[in-house]
């Protein structure tokens, strides 16, 4: 007899987002054992199959938008550890368990001498969750430095692994943001290394970090000055989940064609922009909206964060609703389509009560 005392029933998720958006799953398992996952899994896509339940992976829940009633069999993956697989006189390669704390799991790297991810510190969120998203920030995305990963076809069951190539990655994309539900992300396999090469060439990041290594006596950054450098910004412009409810970055920052650039250039000659190859120019999302007049604005209880416009903050936890996000972000969208005559694109994965 299948063994179900781990499926949880109704289960509460309004602690499980950082929008902190009320939310009761119909199921949900917690998946806290790397030795025990194959079988716990095993478990979770039987029952599914006999109550013919979908099943969500819920990582952090950082990059999500839910909805009151989660008609599904809810995973929420909580295995941790780390394992060094190999290494050279240049190179480290690590395999992460998807449960590891993203930010904590770069300020341990840092601190062994494992140096790459430092532009992305302080993004929320669980280590398996940032290849399906390929995170990124001042220059930097993940997929730089996965080597694999290491998941679980949720639809047979059977073990998997993708090298990087496979993942697919791009801009805010992956093989598996493509394939929503397929799949739950085990490990996540690094290649870091163990000579610094600083990438401060984006935003204020050079200026802050510069003055973190002089007022440390260096005249160059180091990687932890970096890292220091880009908590300090992050932590001036971006709000704590934990105090204020949010989910990060909104909206992805728009590509346009070097010919719309030039023609929004003339009338905003304050644009800012970043090049992307010799036909596309990205723009900063959050720039667009400020300029729309839209910072610290919306339609309560979701606003506009009044540091970062990038940024939608809930400002009545566990009582706001995905429809309050959409009237917002619809009003967002509608603004900067008339001033700019540019399409801005959600970033948080929006889930439906029947996925």
């Amino acid at each position: 007899m299948t063994d179900t005392t781990k499926i949880l029933t109704h289960y509460d998720l309004s602690h499980a987002n950082t929008m902190a958006l009320s939310c009761v799953a119909r199921h949900a398992m917690i998946l806290d054992s790397d030795q025990r996952l194959a079988d716990d899994l095993a478990v979770a896509l039987a029952f599914a199959k006999n109550a013919n339940l979908p099943i969500f992976v819920l990582s952090g829940g950082s990059n999500v938008i839910l909805p009151s009633t989660l008609n599904a069999l809810v995973l929420l993956p909580k295995t941790t550890g780390t394992q060094l697989i190999s290494q050279t006189e240049q190179s480290v390669t690590l395999q992460v368990a998807c449960g590891e704390n993203w930010h904590q799991f770069i300020q341990t790297c840092l601190n062994q001498g494992y140096y790459g991810l430092e532009n992305l510190a302080l993004i929320p969120g669980l280590v398996g969750a940032c290849p399906v998203q390929n995170i990124g920030a001042y220059g930097v995305q993940v997929s730089d430095f996965i080597d694999k990963v290491i998941a679980y076809d949720l639809q047979t069951g059977q073990a998997c692994t993708f090298d990087n190539t496979a993942c697919d990655f791009g801009y805010r994309h992956s093989f598996f943001k493509d394939n929503p539900n397929r799949y739950l992300i085990s490990h996540v396999v690094f290649r870091l290394q163990k000579a610094p090469n600083i990438l401060t060439n984006y935003g204020d990041l050079a200026d802050v970090s510069g003055k973190i290594a002089s007022k440390n006596g260096r005249t160059t950054p180091t990687p932890m000055d970096v890292f220091d450098a880009v908590v300090q910004i992050r932590q001036s412009k971006l709000p704590d989940p934990a105090v204020l409810a949010n989910c990060g970055s909104f909206f992805q920052n728009p590509i346009i064609p070097i010919k719309q650039f030039h023609e929004l250039k003339a009338k905003f000659s304050d644009l800012p922009s970043y090049l992307v190859n010799d036909d596309f120019i990205k723009l900063p999302a959050g720039w667009l909206i400020d300029k729309a007049g839209l910072k610290g604005k919306g339609i309560f209880p979701i606003l506009t964060h009044e540091k970062q416009a990038l940024v939608l903050t809930n400002h009545h936890p566990r009582h706001a609703s995905q429809h309050d996000i959409k009237t917002t972000q619809d009003f967002i969208i509608n603004a900067v389509k008339t001033m700019f005559g540019v399409s801005l694109v959600r970033e948080p994965v929006w889930l439906d009560e029947h996925i």
